[in-house]
């Protein structure tokens, strides 16, 4: 199903409360301490199939980011990158003999910064990654990078080492809202390497911006947004940013003063989603969009886009390993975190084990709750019949409650239930997460807290 979003007002005013994401459920808010290394070792043996996901999870920056609210070290000493290889290299050594008979169909750097690591320590990483994992040739292997102050010729060094995926984190191409969240980058410099990735024939170029940053207005954002159009990226996301300086003390350097109002902010995206669906975009869900040929448009047209921690993507239900500091793992019915603390990640790999801390087993139940979400968030539609033949449930009765409470989407106009068929309509496309937290069994007793973005 393709979305045709609508928007209307009086829809955001009543629905736009904070909720989770849903890259995975149950999310990592329900983990529990208690996991040690052989919690993941026996999960990675659990695994059925002979194809995994691969994440690596690069912690470094070189400078902060007022906006930030992700699990990063920002340091300028790069001989700090030289030494977390040397343990991200142990906790590969540890994991080769379980993981080595799987091949490796997905490969995604993230952070923190992955280009944090220089053209040698790229490298190194690299040579790693292939001595202990068996990569597949036809593999999709993606990186996340930060434009500034990076050469154009890493772009090319980047695709020798076989990453064919990339994705800019540019947020706005506005000096003034770039100085504001202690961010200067030269848009043009930005737009050339942008450019760069796509002439050196990358499969996918994605750029990320947020709306709502200090400085904004819908003015500027629309220019900023005019510009990314014009660059033509393959996937676009752009992220609603969520100030919560109680939480992130980098926030705190954003001056309340500076933000754009609430009904800014509104204007910014509902212009957005205009200006990238003009522009031919395909709305994939929430805030990303993809151009009609990018895989992830064609994925979901075909009914076979998928959803875990690394957002939107073409895995279907691969067994996710996460490698590095704060990494999250996924396998089977198993999610599993490692320390999010240098220090603590470090100390286990030195005592010869890994560093897994957090996890949770998964239930039939939740299970079943994961494949309902994953089909609304993902496609908009759910086929009541045939989920009920494939999970050995009667849906109906089985989900009764949750159906009651879809019935005040259903007044407004927002989701249809017909015979066997549950489908989200133009109205309540923006509002796929909440329909999806009535499938959440965690969250009917924590409705009250705000731990999450804003829908919109």
């Amino acid at each position: 199903m393709i979305a045709q979003v609508q928007w209307h007002n009086e829809l955001i005013n009543k629905y736009n409360v904070s909720g989770p994401r849903y890259t995975s459920y149950p999310t990592a808010l329900q983990l529990t301490d208690g996991a040690d290394g052989n919690t993941l070792i026996n999960a990675l043996n659990q695994c059925q199939g002979d194809e995994l996901s691969l994440y690596i999870h690069i912690p470094f920056c070189h400078q902060l980011c007022y906006y930030c609210g992700c699990n990063k070290i920002v340091t300028r000493h790069q001989h700090k990158a030289d030494l977390y290889l040397d343990y991200l290299g142990q906790e590969m050594a540890l994991l080769s003999e379980h993981s080595r008979h799987l091949k490796v169909k997905q490969l995604h750097l993230g952070g923190g910064t992955p280009t944090f690591l220089d053209s040698a320590q790229m490298h190194r990483l690299m040579t790693l990654i292939n001595e202990h994992f068996n990569i597949a040739s036809d593999s999709e292997r993606s990186i996340e990078v930060d434009p500034r102050a990076l050469p154009l010729e890493r772009i090319d060094e980047l695709k020798a080492l076989g990453f064919n995926r990339i994705s800019f984190g540019v947020q706005d191409f506005n000096d003034e809202v770039q100085n504001a969240v202690n961010r200067p980058q030269c848009a043009q410099d930005v737009e050339q390497l942008v450019r760069r990735a796509q002439a050196v024939g990358f499969t996918s170029v994605n750029v990320d911006m947020i709306y709502g940053l200090p400085k904004q207005s819908t003015a500027s954002f629309a220019r900023s947004i005019a510009r990314l159009i014009d660059i033509g990226p393959d996937r676009v996301s752009v992220f609603n940013y969520a100030h919560l300086p109680e939480r992130f003390a980098a926030q705190r350097k954003i001056k309340d003063a500076d933000l754009p109002s609430a009904q800014a902010k509104l204007t910014m995206f509902k212009e957005t989603l205009s200006a990238m669906l003009a522009a031919g975009y395909q709305f994939i869900g929430m805030d990303h969009f993809a151009k009609p040929d990018d895989e992830l448009a064609v994925a979901q047209r075909q009914g076979h886009l998928h959803r875990n921690f690394q957002g939107y993507t073409l895995g279907g239900d691969l067994p996710l390993l996460g490698l590095g500091v704060s990494a999250i793992s996924q396998l089977g019915n198993h999610i599993i975190q490692n320390h999010k603390e240098l220090k603590l990640y470090y100390q286990a790999l030195e005592h010869h084990t890994l560093s897994a801390c957090k996890a949770l087993t998964l239930n039939d139940e939740d299970h079943i709750r994961a494949a309902v979400i994953k089909q609304l968030i993902c496609h908009f539609e759910l086929d009541m019949d045939a989920f009920s033949n494939h999970y050995h449930i009667d849906f109906k009765a089985h989900f009764a409650n949750e159906l009651a409470q879809l019935q005040g989407f259903i007044n407004d106009d927002m989701l249809s239930v017909s015979g066997q068929h549950i489908r989200v309509t133009a109205k309540g496309i923006l509002f796929i997460r909440i329909i999806c937290m009535c499938f959440d069994q965690y969250l009917q007793q924590k409705l009250n807290q705000q731990r999450f973005s804003r829908v919109i």
